[in-house]
């Protein structure tokens, strides 16, 4: 019998041993898939800004060339509002030609007394991340970088880009500009920004100006001879080295390097209509920097799917519908004029919840809807609610979940004088019968 009781007992140890080592390994792969060797990163949605993943994402680095998507949003703006074409030229300023000739700050050396094209320059800065072509774009639109620079830190404010810091249009270190460092500026300043601001920024570039993704795609171009080869490896290249860093989808965006700043990258995808940003800054390799961001993009499009939560027309349980003051009904269905979606972690359907937030001015002291009413007016409004255990928030300020209207479903006229007196009379008669009630009450409380 002991023998039993030990064989029993030892099978039992070991499948408690069995079960922990495995959920320990379930558990490490689990947190592996969103862990990440960048310093700073932050994975967004394209599409509605929420975060889906951040670490660190708050704290100011230097972003190096990634403060070109900034110029290259100033570039499309000036063209969009018709200040510039892509036609437009412009000659190569002596600052410009010394950026240019610097093998160390440029790639491309550019030839004085020549006249350049928007579409030539613009080029240069986002295939191969060119220092001097970005700085004449941003001398031919705002004259000098100094004023070019205002304009970078305004925009920065206007799209509410949280502690960005720009002082130059190119992302290197002012005291790589020697007397050429803008106006406004100081020698030793440098650009700051964080990863949450830079997804911000690749937000605003490619929904504003989708037209950024055919440049930033571009694999190579040519420019007074010289051969434009893309600094992102995760785009479909024949190069066999480049092979392990693609990733299907990837458009875009932006890479750095500096030495304060290491190497970082802001990358975009789509696959199946899903956009995906992200953001990996100070990694320790060229090729980190894009590992890093394949990992954010596979734990994106593996872990999460876009779901219709709530379609168009839900009514929440218990809250169909709402009292109504001097109309011909006595309550009003309301229910969400579209549907409410998102982009759910795996498991997590059940983690959003809805909430009515009515709008007080339409109702009376009684919390009532006062008539006439029409079909589909909008009374409020209907926030989307995550209440799992992984809530990033949302790039967009303004925007800390999703909202639509909440409306009614049918019309309420008004009642007649008729109607109105006769309900009154009844409401003065109930309350003098509730007061009498009360009275009798307390007579034998």
């Amino acid at each position: 019998m002991r023998n039993i009781r030990n064989k029993v007992f030892s099978s039992m140890l070991i499948f408690v041993l069995l079960v922990t080592f495995f959920n320990i390994n379930t558990l490490e792969v689990s947190a592996s898939r969103i862990d990440t060797e960048a310093e700073s990163a932050i994975l967004v949605d394209g599409d509605t800004g929420e975060i889906l993943f951040a670490k660190n994402a708050d704290v100011k680095l230097p972003p190096a060339s990634m403060v070109k998507m900034m110029s290259e949003y100033l570039v499309l703006e000036a063209i969009d509002e018709g200040r510039i074409s892509w036609d437009t030229t412009t000659q190569i300023s002596d600052y410009a030609y010394t950026i240019s000739a610097d093998v160390v700050s440029s790639g491309i050396g550019l030839t004085q007394s020549k006249d350049y094209t928007v579409h030539q320059l613009y080029e240069g800065m986002a295939i191969i991340s060119d220092n001097a072509t970005t700085i004449a774009l941003a001398e031919l639109i705002a004259g000098s970088e100094g004023e070019f620079v205002r304009m970078m830190n305004a925009k920065a404010e206007e799209m509410g880009l949280p502690d960005a810091h720009f002082v130059n249009s190119t992302g290197l270190p002012n005291e790589l500009l020697g007397e050429n460092y803008p106006e406004g500026t100081s020698p030793t300043d440098d650009n700051l920004l964080s990863a949450r601001s830079l997804a911000l920024l690749a937000y605003h570039l490619v929904n504003d100006y989708p037209e950024a993704l055919d440049f930033s795609s571009t694999i190579t171009s040519e420019l007074d001879g010289h051969i434009l080869e893309n600094l992102n490896w995760m785009l479909p290249w024949d190069n066999t080295n480049f092979a392990p860093y693609y990733f299907e989808g990837i458009d875009g965006l932006k890479t750095g390097f500096t030495t304060a700043a290491g190497y970082s990258f802001t990358g975009t995808s789509t696959r199946d209509g899903r956009r995906l940003i992200s953001v990996v800054m100070r990694t320790d390799s060229r090729g980190a920097r894009f590992q890093e961001t394949k990992r954010l993009m596979e734990y994106g499009y593996g872990e999460f799917n876009e779901q219709e939560l709530f379609p168009a027309g839900y009514q929440l349980e218990d809250q169909e519908s709402i009292a109504v003051s001097r109309g011909r009904e006595d309550i009003v269905e309301v229910e969400l004029s579209e549907a409410l979606s998102a982009m759910v972690r795996i498991g997590e359907e059940d983690a959003y919840s809805i909430q009515y937030h009515i709008d007080e001015e339409k109702l009376n002291e009684n919390g009532e809807l006062i008539a006439p009413i029409e079909e589909g007016e909008k009374i409020g409004t209907v926030e989307l609610v995550y209440e799992g255990n992984a809530n990033y928030g949302n790039i967009l300020a303004d925007k800390e979940g999703q909202v639509v209207d909440l409306v009614t479903t049918t019309s309420v006229d008004k009642a007649n004088w008729f109607m109105i007196t006769m309900g009154a009379i009844g409401d003065f008669f109930s309350g003098i019968f509730s007061s009498v009630v009360d009275t009798v009450t307390g007579w034998f409380s």
